[in-house]
């Protein structure tokens, strides 16, 4: 189970690793984004250091309408487990996004009364 924070806009902030290429481990905060049906979101200027392999684009509607996302492999650690994904990448987006898909398989428990913010195993 990982420990999440809150932002400062009650944002839910947990702490991820992508893996580059090379075995290099780097740590992002990720805001979980239940409007994303995917696994991960990045800015396109972020990808450029991580050296994934890209795979295609898809066209997905966003709050701003709809765009052109372009697809790659990637390998994220979460809670101490690797996990190969697809991950969308465009422009303009602000923060690291992990989506929906991570909620199949982790249980989400968000308390802000407590402070309590947990995404584990189910």
């Amino acid at each position: 189970m990982i420990h999440g924070k809150f932002g400062d806009r009650d944002e839910l902030f947990f702490e991820i690793e992508l893996i580059v290429d090379n075995g290099l481990e780097l740590p992002v905060d990720a805001m979980l984004d239940t409007g994303f049906s995917g696994w991960l979101a990045m800015n396109k200027q972020d990808i450029e250091g991580v050296n994934w392999t890209y795979l295609d684009e898809q066209m997905m509607g966003t709050a701003q309408g709809d765009f052109v996302f372009e697809i790659y492999v990637g390998k994220v650690r979460i809670d101490g487990e690797e996990f190969d994904i697809a991950v969308h990448v465009g422009e303009g987006i602000p923060e690291v996004l992990i989506g929906r898909q991570w909620l199949k398989n982790r249980r989400l428990v968000v308390d802000m009364q407590s402070g309590v913010l947990t995404l584990g195993e189910s």
